[in-house]
């Protein structure tokens, strides 16, 4: 079973209400323990309502294009990063081979020297 907030925003919007309405029910009726619960309640399932509201100041929001241009840019430019990073490894590793390899014949070559 998926969440849907669609289903879910209306009935938290009749929790809300259903609560604020217990919650006067109870302080008319000198209950303050019950009527504080109903009022708790009612804020939560208001909070959740304004939470699952759909549109720009709800949670079903569409990311908005700048942000996701702006992501995006960041993405490119970590990628054009990292490219030049691999290939200045790249680079690099070419150069230690080169290194290790004239140190390995400078180990072979014969000394020319005076013989005794």
């Amino acid at each position: 079973m998926t969440f849907k907030p669609a289903t879910w925003y209306p009935i938290a919007l009749v929790l809300t209400g259903i609560n604020a309405v217990g919650a006067w029910f109870a302080a008319r009726a000198a209950e303050p323990t019950h009527a504080a619960v109903h009022a708790v309640l009612a804020i939560g399932f208001g909070l959740w309502a304004q939470r699952l509201r759909p549109g720009p100041g709800g949670g079903e929001r569409e990311p908005r294009s700048e942000a996701l241009e702006g992501v995006q840019a960041k993405f490119a430019a970590l990628e054009a990063e990292m490219s030049r990073l691999r290939q200045e490894l790249s680079e690099t590793q070419e150069r230690l081979d080169f290194v290790e390899r004239l140190l390995a014949q400078a180990r072979e070559a014969p000394r020319v020297g005076p013989q005794r």
